[in-house]
This record gives C-alpha cells, sequence and structure tokens, in this order.
C-alpha cells in the first residue's frame, strides 16, 4: 500500500471516529418535551465536546431530581456571553430545554437564568430556539 492511500484511509478512519462520537440533537432529545427546572447548581463542566450542568431541583411537576443539562461546547458558550467561573454549586438557576427521549432527568438546555436575573442560551447548534445560528 502506498503512503497516499495509508494516509488517506487513516484520515477517513478518524473522521468517521469523531463524526459517529457527535450525536445530533434529534438522536436523544425531544422537541415536544420542553421542561422547566428550578433548583441548585451541584456542578458545571466545561468538557469537550459539550459542557454539561447539573443542579439539584423541581420540574413543573414537582418532580425533584439532579438534573444533567447537555450544553453547547465551551467555546460556543463564551462566544455567547458565558464566563467559565461564572455559576457555583450553590447558585439559583432555572433551566428551560428539551428532555430526553428516554424520560431521564437528562436534558439540552435552551436557555439558563441566572442568579442576576440575566437569561442566556446554553443549547448547542442543533437546539431548537437557538439566537445565534
Amino acid at each position: 500500500m502506498n503512503k497516499t492511500l495509508l494516509g488517506c484511509a487513516t484520515a477517513l478512519l478518524f473522521t468517521t471516529m469523531s463524526l459517529s462520537a457527535h450525536h445530533a440533537f434529534a438522536a436523544e432529545y425531544d422537541e415536544k418535551n420542553l421542561v422547566t427546572v428550578k433548583g441548585v447548581v451541584t456542578s458545571l463542566r466545561w468538557t469537550n465536546p459539550h459542557a454539561w450542568l447539573y443542579i439539584d431541583g423541581r420540574d413543573a411537576s414537582g418532580k425533584a431530581a439532579t438534573w444533567g443539562f447537555e450544553m453547547g461546547s465551551p467555546g460556543g458558550l463564551v462566544n455567547r456571553g458565558w464566563k467559565r467561573a461564572e455559576l457555583k454549586k450553590g447558585d439559583p438557576v432555572t433551566v428551560e430545554g428539551y428532555g430526553a427521549k428516554n424520560k431521564s432527568s437528562i436534558a439540552n438546555a435552551r436557555t439558563v437564568t441566572m442568579p442576576d436575573g440575566r437569561k442566556l442560551f446554553g443549547g448547542f447548534q442543533e437546539t431548537p430556539g437557538n439566537p445565534f445560528k
């Protein structure tokens, strides 16, 4: 096998692996299942490819749970006005997002109402309602 063919095959392999690791909104979240959860921050993890916000809270039905909200990439969040250390453990927040298709306490964040009352978009590119498309 020549070096050019080997290089192309390797590049194709890594591209395929990267694309399969990154999922689409519609694969995991239900656009018709908008959830609103009020609670307190337990952690905010600035990880790639997406950040995660965890809160102990209650949804509109009163169900108490630790909720995990998948968010946009850290770089995308910064471009939308987020600051890395802005939310701390114990901060009160309200998060609107789209519930997981499996009905767990996981959702894709749309807007996060910060402790000072500001609302920031927290989703990723495919999140419905993205004002930054």
